[in-house]
């Protein structure tokens, strides 16, 4: 990649970040094209010739909060972490961004979800529940996952739940609950057990 190609790829990667973190703070609706580019330090034509519209742009935020979510979960994945710092970790991570994201932003973030077959979907497919699978594996290598709990069973799980938090009503008022229910996936309702 030439330098010209490395500072267009870095003022892109720019917006996205201005975009994300207004997005996260004050959500998708009161935050102007105008307010993205002043964090950026971009002119407003830069933001349209690069993503062409906000609606657009809004869309390649959700692809980059996304890919960055991924990349935090693989991270602590193959990390050195045995399987229930992994947890905890991963709890915290959920819980604390369930405490930042702005709601109007989540709404957003699910609908697009929620509509049918889209990036996130395949990557929810294709990359979050492989991760999965290889992470309760790992929790059973180490004792800490039923080793008689097939991964069928666990995907079925799981899958069941993203069924149901794709549904309007549900999603509209899950965020507050977001650390309850990771408990319950990772722990049961019979609560975490002291190893």
């Amino acid at each position: 990649m030439d330098g010209f190609q490395r500072r267009r790829e870095q003022k892109k990667l720019n917006i996205l970040e201005a975009a994300l973190a207004l997005f996260m703070e004050y959500g998708v609706q009161k935050i102007s094209i105008g307010e993205i580019a002043k964090k950026a330090n971009v002119s407003q034509v830069t933001i349209y010739n690069y993503f062409e519209s906000k609606h657009n742009l809004i869309h390649e935020v959700f692809v980059y909060y996304t890919d960055k979510a991924l990349d935090e979960f693989e991270q602590i994945l193959v990390s050195n972490m045995a399987f229930p710092e992994k947890i905890k970790h991963l709890m915290f991570t959920k819980n604390e961004t369930a405490k930042q994201i702005h709601e109007d932003f989540y709404q957003y973030l699910m609908k697009e979800y929620t509509s049918g077959i889209n990036y996130m979907e395949k990557i929810y497919t294709e990359k979050a529940l492989p991760r999965f699978i290889d992470l309760f594996n790992q929790g059973k290598e180490q004792g800490y996952v039923d080793p008689n709990l097939s991964n069928e069973a666990i995907l079925f799980y799981i899958k069941a739940m993203n069924e149901y938090i794709q549904r309007e009503e549900v999603y509209q008022s899950i965020l507050p609950l977001t650390e309850d229910i990771m408990k319950i996936l990772f722990y049961g309702i019979v609560g975490e057990k002291e190893k």
